[in-house]
């Protein structure tokens, strides 16, 4: 486990977002004039020990938008991909629309109802993302693949709404490599493959490119590994199924 994640990061990050996009602007939102105030709330709710650990997530938020504050500078793009993440969910919300999403958040993993939370059906959906580490993994890959050796240079091709096996096709001279992507949060820890991803890394073997994103909770790093079924031991298991249902309609429509 990594000891360096706090036990409420998913929130801090999104705190420390918002009061580094929207300023005094987002904790207005929540009814309060200074942001010491707004620290200290969350004190008062036990949900970090001091006001501090909120200042340092925005803090680290800081550097990547354009306000007075320099944060922390001297970390560069060490944790950029939490922004990546972010940005992806919620970053074409203004700032009373992103703090609907932090109601929401506090609503439904704090059961804080101080606040009347008025969010969109697809805001909705997208929250229940933000928490996936899959979703995360990825967007750390599509912003930092041509750092990997065996993908500089290449283009890069998503594949992930097809549902085939693998998440992207990187296009290199005289090849192209299937790279499936897993992300864990620690600097090590295990993975599954699906039976669909199994079968495409007995297809393609040497092209088929296991991409690990290894320490998401802190700075992430790559690990890759090819012909994942040669390379690496799995067992298999069977997952048995909720029963699915399904709702069809009873006359033809015209």
């Amino acid at each position: 486990m990594n000891s360096n994640k706090h036990e409420n990061y998913e929130l801090l990050n999104l705190l420390g977002y918002g009061l580094a996009k929207f300023d005094n602007d987002f904790i207005q939102q929540f009814g309060f004039k200074t942001k010491s105030a707004f620290y200290d709330y969350f004190v008062e709710l036990g949900i970090v020990e001091t006001g501090s650990v909120v200042k340092n997530r925005m803090d680290l938020f800081d550097p990547f938008f354009d306000n007075d504050r320099k944060g922390w500078w001297q970390k560069g793009d060490a944790y950029i991909h939490r922004k990546h993440l972010i940005d992806n969910l919620f970053g074409s919300e203004n700032c009373v629309g992103y703090a609907n999403i932090v109601k929401l958040f506090l609503h439904e993993n704090f059961k804080i109802n101080d606040f009347i939370v008025q969010v969109k059906p697809i805001v909705k959906s997208r929250f229940k993302k933000l928490q996936e580490t899959g979703l995360e993994a990825e967007l750390y890959f599509l912003n930092n693949y041509q750092s990997i050796d065996i993908f500089k240079d290449g283009s890069i091709e998503d594949a992930r709404l097809y549902g085939d096996g693998y998440d992207f096709q990187i296009n290199v001279p005289n090849t192209s490599y299937l790279a499936e992507i897993k992300g864990i949060r620690a600097k090590k820890g295990r993975f599954r493959l699906t039976e669909n991803e199994y079968k495409k890394a007995q297809e393609y073997q040497l092209d088929y490119i296991i991409t690990l994103v290894l320490n998401l909770d802190d700075t992430p790093t790559f690990l890759t590994i090819d012909d994942p079924l040669k390379n690496l031991n799995f067992e298999e298991r069977i997952i048995k199924s909720k029963e699915v249902k399904e709702y069809h309609s009873v006359s033809d429509i015209c």
